[in-house]
């Protein structure tokens, strides 16, 4: 099955209403290695491989591109809700850049799933 999407969900004509102190994936080639970063964005993936220790591995998206996010066991068991169920994430933590992959390794992770539904809204006329 192939399915084509025109519009991504966060390219809406309102616009994405990004999550205070997140900064645009496409931004994050710009930060040091080792800076706290905040990230916010649609999950795509979620990858807890049984050779991964305990690690999952998530791939979010916004509408400049990518983060991948390392959440480590104990962080996971913090906020397991949110990272079993969220549709959208808003994850701060330290970012690692490797041969030209850049990763988050969270420390925090929020469910923002809630604010997909105000991309559905029409616009308040004011």
């Amino acid at each position: 099955m192939f399915v084509l999407m025109e519009h991504h969900a966060i390219r809406s004509p309102r616009g994405w209403p990004r999550p205070p102190s997140a900064v645009p994936h496409g931004w994050l080639g710009r930060p040091p290695v080792g800076a706290r970063v905040t990230v916010a964005g649609l999950v795509l993936v979620r990858q807890r491989p049984g050779t991964a220790n305990g690690v999952i591995f998530i791939t979010l998206e916004d509408e400049t591109g990518i983060a991948n996010v390392i959440v480590w066991r104990k962080t996971y068991e913090r906020f397991r809700r949110a990272v079993v169920a969220g549709r959208a994430l808003r994850v701060t933590g330290q970012l690692q850049r490797d041969s030209g992959v850049v990763q988050i390794v969270a420390d925090t992770i929020e469910d923002i799933s809630p604010m997909l539904d105000t991309l559905a809204l029409p616009p308040q006329e004011g």
